[in-house]
């Protein structure tokens, strides 16, 4: 698949959707019923499959576990 591919709008129900390429939903890993996120990048919008929230909450899990180390150490004996 070339890296441009124009996507037409088209009516589904009362919104607007897009028709993605069997190339682009292969390489994304998607499936009909699967979740995509569009998220604002400083040069447009960005779809990806993976939740941009989630590597928030896992970073802000890992340095929580760093600092109290010593305590979750305890409690896992």
């Amino acid at each position: 698949m070339s890296s441009v591919v124009t996507l037409k709008l088209t009516a589904i129900g009362n919104s607007v959707g897009v028709v993605l390429p069997k190339e682009a939903l292969a390489r994304l890993k998607l499936a009909k019923g699967d979740t995509l996120f569009l998220t604002e990048a400083p040069d447009g919008y960005r779809l990806t499959p993976y939740n941009p929230e989630f590597d928030e909450h896992m970073a802000e899990a890992r340095r929580i576990m760093k600092e109290r180390r010593a305590a979750l150490r305890e409690l896992a004996k």
